[in-house]
């Protein structure tokens, strides 16, 4: 973000301190705005990469035609609907057809829309479309669990609730006995 976008930002906080009733001049929130303004540029960066130049600087051929499973990849966003965080795990496979990819780039796609606004059942879509396009495997499984404090902390207030969003393609999609493979395999 550049400065101008931050400063912008910061009076934007500053502002919205002094609407909640606060005192912006307060010794505690002196520092607040410019803090708020570099931790939501960090939290959206997600807008100014690409996930697709990502996978594609680590794919290298390989003849392995069996399920790549990763799991428990830690997901934080932000909800677009309140800007409130939810977290939880992404678990991501994919079946290569003659080619297969770094597995640290994996989590690093999850990432890149993560740190965007966001609903989960779209950032479900968004990893699963991406891997699938860029990648052209025979298949891939996208289940993310996660937890909305915008469900937690204010309107139904129910701490425990998790919600959990799948999205498959390919074989994923026609085999019954591939899909439930990589369900067990993430339980």
């Amino acid at each position: 973000m550049n400065n101008n976008n931050n400063n912008k930002l910061s009076n934007s906080v500053r502002n919205i301190l002094e609407e909640i009733g606060e005192d912006s001049e307060r010794e505690g929130l002196l520092k607040t705005p410019e803090r708020v303004s570099k931790s939501l540029s960090f939290l959206t960066n997600g807008y100014k990469l690409n996930p697709e130049e990502i996978l594609r600087s680590a794919l290298f051929s390989e003849e392995y035609n069996q399920m790549v499973l990763v799991k428990d990849i830690e997901v934080y966003s932000l909800c677009e609907h309140h800007m409130l965080p939810f977290f939880g795990k992404a678990h991501i496979a994919y079946i290569p057809d003659g080619t297969i990819v770094g597995l640290s780039k994996i989590p690093r796609v999850v990432d890149v829309f993560a740190r965007r606004l966001q609903v989960q059942e779209r950032l479900t879509d968004e990893i699963k479309d991406c891997i699938q396009n860029t990648m052209n495997p025979k298949g891939v499984a996208v289940v993310i669990e996660a937890q909305h404090l915008c469900m937690q902390m204010r309107g139904v207030q129910k701490q425990n609730s998790i919600t959990t969003s799948s999205s498959f393609s390919g074989i994923f999609m026609s085999d019954e006995k591939t899909r439930a493979e990589f369900m067990n395999l993430i339980k």
